[in-house]
């Protein structure tokens, strides 16, 4: 059969996302709809906070940090009816009031314009059970930087009860496709907040655009964009809004990642006449093929070590997972054995386990397993689930998925147990991508308890 026919049945069949309607907007996660949350979830009051005099107001601090929270699972919110009282300062904190409603946190604050004219927020966390104050901090940031000092608020609360980074002063990458079917098709690269506001378009096309996927440092990213009339791998630097060729090759130019350690960037080319593995040397744009197979091998995952590598191949019959040596591009072996088809592999942080796209009786689930020990376990129950992405905690993944016929996101927790779908609106949303954690672009100091 053709090389490329092949490669082309070998690549729908794991990309089957791409016209499956998955939608997101910047309206898009104003509602979660929890399915499942932890098993008891942890009741936090997010009080209102002061705003001092002189201080433009945007969106609600204490609502954004409350929707951080909430859209984890693992908080149970007190509505802001129910409070008995309005602290916004440690002195007036009344341990009972929290004690009669069953509150086991408490999160006060005020906001007050920094030096340079932005926000000033002072947040305090309490331990309502144990009557302590757990952490006193003054975040700022610059006007522009409203949302950012209270996703940094809530990261803070997440860290202090669950003992986990928070995640929220994240970015999410995903691809809106609009008018697919029509004579007027448009593709935008977008990233957002974590909570989907801010949305910011990077590129936009008349033509596809692939497989986006962020440098570990958070300040570029790299894509497949069809934009001179054949696949092309692009390296787009955010802060300069500047993009660069980096893989034009005949045929086929595809999966674009980065190493952790930032110095390769793996990618499927068919320069030399089949679909293998390659790395590219960032420094020196030099590449270097890692696979020899006349299977399809494709969608590469880096370690977090950034010493072996995770990719697809049909050199079994159908697409399941391998591993390979980076070093030395020796292939450990084959990965999965449960189901028929297993493909788009990435390891969580640990480097011990790893989430993928498992198909059993015909239906596509995302899956975990473990890496060291034969334990593997379906994570999610909707249908066609897609590219699976982790947040760089490790605690969440997000993926694309089909919901009463639409198309939508979805988060799970790697343990299964936390799952929450984010309804979306207008828009296709293709392959969504969490960035790693970003360099702090708010102030923080340690006001003491």
């Amino acid at each position: 059969m053709n090389i490329y026919k092949r490669t082309s049945q070998l690549l729908t069949g794991i990309a089957l996302v791409w016209f499956s309607a998955m939608a997101l907007a910047a309206e898009s996660l104003d509602t979660i709809v929890i399915d499942a949350g932890a098993d008891k979830q942890t009741r936090i009051a997010i009080v209102p906070f002061r705003i001092g005099r002189g201080v433009t107001a945007q969106a609600p601090m204490e609502g954004i940090v409350e929707f951080d929270l909430a859209r984890t699972g693992l908080f149970d919110v007190l509505e802001r009816g129910n409070m008995l009282s309005l602290p916004s300062k440690p002195s007036e904190i009344l341990f009972r009031d929290w004690k009669i409603l069953g509150i086991e946190y408490v999160v006060i604050g005020s906001i007050d314009n920094a030096a340079g004219g932005g926000p000033a927020l002072s947040v305090h966390l309490f331990d309502v059970v144990n009557e302590r104050q757990l952490f006193s901090r003054r975040i700022s940031g610059t006007q522009t930087q409203w949302r950012d000092v209270a996703h940094a608020a809530a990261d803070e609360v997440f860290n202090q009860v669950t003992g986990i980074p928070g995640a929220f002063s994240t970015k999410l990458m995903y691809v809106l496709a609009t008018g697919l079917g029509t004579r007027a098709p448009n593709f935008q690269l977008q990233i957002a907040d974590s909570d989907g506001e801010r949305v910011r378009t990077l590129h936009e096309s008349s033509e596809p655009i692939l497989s986006a996927a962020w440098a570990p440092d958070g300040q570029q990213v790299a894509y497949v964009s069809f934009d001179s009339g054949r696949s092309a791998i692009y390296l787009h630097d955010l802060s300069e809004n500047r993009r660069e060729k980096i893989s034009d090759f005949p045929g086929i130019n595809s999966a674009p990642r980065f190493s952790p350690d930032g110095s390769k960037m793996a990618m499927v080319l068919s320069k030399d006449g089949n679909s293998e593995i390659y790395t590219l040397d960032m420094s020196t744009r030099q590449t270097r093929r890692l696979t020899r197979n006349g299977a399809i091998d494709t969608e590469p995952s880096f370690s977090p070590d950034s010493r072996k590598l995770l990719f697809t191949s049909d050199r079994g019959g159908k697409p399941q997972i391998y591993q390979l040596d980076v070093a030395t591009g020796k292939v450990d072996g084959r990965l999965t054995y449960e189901g028929d088809y297993s493909a788009r592999a990435e390891y969580l942080p640990d480097g011990k386990h790893m989430v993928f796209v498992n198909r059993q009786n015909g239906v596509f689930h995302i899956a975990w397993q473990n890496l060291v020990q034969e334990d593997f376990r379906v994570l999610t129950q909707t249908t066609l689930d897609e590219s699976p992405s982790i947040a760089p905690n490790g605690a969440m993944l997000m993926y694309a998925t089909q919901f009463q016929g639409q198309g939508i996101l979805a988060v799970v927790s790697v343990d299964g147990r936390v799952k929450y779908r984010l309804p979306s609106s207008d828009g296709n949303v293709r392959e969504p991508a969490w960035s790693p954690f970003l360099p702090e672009v708010v102030q923080r100091q340690d006001l003491g308890r």
